[in-house]
């Protein structure tokens, strides 16, 4: 597909570009509002491809919690190994998406690799995401950042606290919550390592505030959030922490999500998951 189409519905899915601007462009792009229309679909999510576990399987258990956050009750998917027992613990960060159920078979691997794993949804105080997109989108915008980042700390506080938690947190995060993954790391100085996907890198200022180990993932055609890259490994390394990074040639933003049709790259993906697992547990396990 044209780059362009591909960097259009990026700036539609992150910025504040309405429905019908959106569509106006992307109908000159294909050539008219037909073409538009049909391009569509391959753009936007399909949640019929999200379950690669299921949520029956009996080698995890799996349920919805509820966990006091700092301003409200904190909604989220929690997931680990079936087998009794203490686990480190990690927390996976949605898209700005929310906790949908692409997220939620995301949890369930990262419990099927070993790990307690628990899904904030960062729309609890709204009552939860709901289904309708374009919904999801205007409360993201009406979102407190701070606020909404102490809800993220708070639930690796409510994972620290769990019996079945060996007390070593770890974070993941895509794309929104991929920001939130770097942002976890420069707040809180418990957790031991954190994996952003295509994220938004923290101020350089903040960097020395890391304590966390950090791998990084970026797809080499994301030119919006690879912007960031030089400025935050060199903060890295002037405050020595330690880090991984890698960059997915021909890899779109978002090649994780294998829901996006026109962005997930199934060898990028897989290669990154293997990193992160592994990562996660050299510094967990």
């Amino acid at each position: 597909m044209d780059q362009r189409i591909i960097n259009l519905f990026d700036e539609y899915t992150h910025k504040p570009l309405k429905r019908d601007d959106f569509l106006k462009r992307l109908a000159k792009l294909t050539g008219s509002m037909a073409s538009a229309l049909a391009t569509l679909p391959l753009l936007e999510i399909n949640y019929a491809h999200a379950e690669t576990i299921t949520r029956q399987d009996d080698r995890i258990k799996a349920e919805s919690v509820t966990f006091p956050g700092s301003d409200t009750t904190m909604k989220g998917y929690l997931a680990r190994p079936a087998a009794a027992g203490k686990y480190p613990a990690v927390v996976v960060i949605h898209e700005n998406r929310g906790l949908n159920p692409h997220i939620e078979d995301v949890t369930r691997r990262m419990a099927l690799a070993g790990f307690l794993a628990l899904a904030p949804d960062a729309l609890s105080g709204a009552g939860g995401t709901p289904t309708d997109e374009a919904q999801v989108r205007e409360l993201f915008g009406k979102l407190d950042a701070q606020k909404t980042r102490e809800n993220f700390v708070k639930a690796l506080d409510y994972l620290k606290s769990r019996p079945d938690s060996t007390g070593k947190l770890g974070a993941v995060g895509f794309c929104w919550g991929g920001a939130m993954a770097n942002q976890l790391a420069v707040h809180d100085p418990d957790l031991k390592a954190a994996v952003p996907f295509y994220g938004r890198q923290p101020e350089a200022a903040d960097v020395p505030k890391i304590k966390a180990a950090v791998q990084l993932h970026y797809g080499g055609l994301d030119e919006r959030i690879n912007a960031g890259i030089p400025a935050y490994e060199e903060a890295l390394k002037k405050a020595r922490v330690p880090y991984e990074l890698y960059v997915y040639e021909g890899a779109q933003h978002a090649f994780n999500n294998d829901t996006a049709p026109t962005r997930y790259n199934e060898a990028a993906a897989k290669l990154a998951w293997g990193r992160t697992i592994k990562f996660l547990k050299d510094k967990l396990v």
